[in-house]
Parts: structure tokens; sequence; C-alpha cells
């Protein structure tokens, strides 16, 4: 994804991303400028693995920090507004396999918050894409490792 695209979040999504960033911004920069002054007091930084791991700890924190800003800025929140029969972000499916009885139900969130094993997949994902746009009753066809799946919508929550 490049930098510039918006990022779909939830309204939960992102209230997880800005109490994630609260944290890393105050509590866990003293931690890790803690350990680095800890680290100093020992002496001779130079041979100090301890010294080289903490500021090695601080580069990936003010990273975390640097792309949790930039997802702020650039992020969406999903609303539940439009037409509620059309699948669109936000909305929860349930699908059904074709030629089975196995319905499966997923919810249709922003790469960010995408959690497969949750029932959350991303509009990005083959099946994200497949099902965006569709209404009750239509078949997509989504290829998978093992070949091609077809489902049919059957519900939009």
């Amino acid at each position: 994804m490049s930098n510039d695209q918006p990022v779909y979040l939830t309204e939960e999504g992102l209230q997880k991303v800005k109490e994630e960033l609260e944290y890393l911004t105050t509590t866990r920069r003293r931690e890790v400028a803690q350990m680095i002054a800890e680290a100093k007091a020992e002496g001779d930084i130079s041979e100090n693995a301890g010294y080289d791991e903490a500021k090695t700890a601080q580069g990936f924190l003010e990273g975390k920090i640097r792309e949790l800003e930039n997802t702020l800025k650039r992020a969406q929140v999903i609303k539940e507004e439009g037409k509620k029969n059309v699948v669109s972000l936000g909305r929860t499916v349930v699908m059904r396999e074709v030629g089975t009885d196995f319905d499966e139900t997923y919810t249709i969130v922003g790469s960010l918050e995408a959690d497969p094993v949750n029932g959350r997949i991303s509009n990005e994902s083959p099946i994200g894409k497949a099902l965006l746009g569709k209404k009750v009753g239509n078949k997509v066809k989504v290829e998978s490792p093992g070949g091609e799946i077809e489902f049919q919508i059957v519900k939009i929550e």
C-alpha cells in the first residue's frame, strides 16, 4: 500500500490505533529511554551489548510511531451509510459455497483490521474484492490455492 492511499478503519479500529500510539509515545518511550540510560551507566558504550539492544529497540519504536502517525493521517472511518443491500466496507456478509450447505460469515474491513480467523476480511483480499458491490443472491468466484470456488451471497447485514 502506498503512503498516500487511504487506510479504512472502523471506529473501533481507529480507537485501537490511537491507543497504541498513545502507549508507544508515552509509556514505551520512557521505558526505552530508561534502558538506554541504564546501559550508558554501565560505562563504555562502544562494546556494550545492552546499549546496542536499547538503541535498536528505540529505532524500532520510533519507526512504529511514525507508521501509526501516518496511518492516522490517512485514516478514513468506515461509515454505516449507503445501501444496506449492497456489500461494502463495514458490512457483514453471509455466503454459501455453491453446492454445499456450509455458510461462512465475514465482515469487510480495511486491510489494517483484517483478521480472517475471526471473520474480518480485507476489502483488498481476493474474496473481499469479489464481494464488494454485490447483492443478496449474486454469485462470486474466488481463486484459492485449491482452485476456483463459487459462493452465493445469502445475507448482508
